[in-house]
């Protein structure tokens, strides 16, 4: 399946947006760790964006960044959200409550809990109508979103935004299912060339087990290693470097993803 990529959103580590990623990850400069910066989304009106946590607030804002770099209507174009791990910080708090004396969930962490609430957020921060989509795939959650973007993009004809996210858990959480940082990214991709293309990628679907694509530099890869959304920064490096590369991504134990990246003049 080929598609056109528009515009790309990067939160993370380090990495503060997609332009200023881009000769970190390209390696033209040197990565440096740094604790991921968010701040709440100004599109949502104010209750609503009290109401959020931390993973709206990182869908948001990679999605908007990757929506205002393709040029393109947020509010007609279908979406893929896909995260490992939905809101952490969230979970833990509803888990200590039922084991508490007192058992009363609040209705706004219960809203929260919800693995498509960034998606409900989202089409109000939009006012899309367009479908969504929310997904789930432990290690191999951004590879799942990549691959059901694509295939939308290619029978449906249309754009389509992929949206991943992942937040760590606090502990005992943390322990059981270790996440190391907040990540958050976006590609928006269309089915043909448009003034805002830079980019192509040719995503095959792969029986059988392959080494995925690392990074160059032992502290990205650290965070690739460490984040399930991270798994995409060998694509997005690919996209940094402007060359044509093979990106291979685990999907499970038994199958991968070939993803053919080159640019587009």
């Amino acid at each position: 399946m080929r598609v056109f990529v528009e515009g790309v959103g990067l939160l993370g580590p380090g990495l503060n947006g997609w332009q200023a990623s881009r000769p970190l990850l390209a390696g033209d400069a040197a990565y440096a760790h740094m604790p991921t910066v968010v701040t709440a989304s100004e599109l949502l009106p104010a209750a609503e964006r009290r109401r959020t946590g931390l993973p709206v607030k990182l869908a948001l804002a990679a999605g908007r960044a990757a929506f205002v770099h393709a040029g393109r209507d947020a509010a007609t174009t279908a979406t893929v959200f896909t995260s490992s791990s939905g809101d952490g910080e969230n979970l833990h708090h509803i888990c200590a409550t039922l084991a508490s004396p007192e058992r009363e969930i609040s209705p706004t962490r219960f809203h929260n809990s919800v693995h498509n609430a960034p998606a409900g957020y989202w089409s109000i921060a939009t006012r899309s109508h367009e479908s969504s989509t929310s997904l789930c795939c432990h290690d191999a959650s951004f590879a799942a979103g990549l691959l059901d973007a694509a295939a939308q993009v290619a029978v449906d004809g249309k754009p389509v935004a992929l949206i991943a996210y992942d937040q760590p858990y606090p502990e005992p959480l943390h322990t059981v299912r270790p996440i190391s940082a907040s990540f958050g990214m976006a590609l928006v991709m269309a089915p043909q060339a448009t003034d805002h293309v830079f980019a192509t990628l040719d995503i095959s679907f792969v029986p059988g087990e392959a080494s995925a694509t690392r990074m160059t530099d032992s502290g990205l890869d650290a965070v690739r290693a460490g984040v399930p959304a991270a798994r995409c920064l060998p694509l997005l490096a690919a996209l940094a470097r402007g060359a044509t590369a093979v990106v291979i991504l685990a999907y499970g134990k038994e199958n991968h993803l070939r993803v053919a990246v080159a640019p587009w003049q």
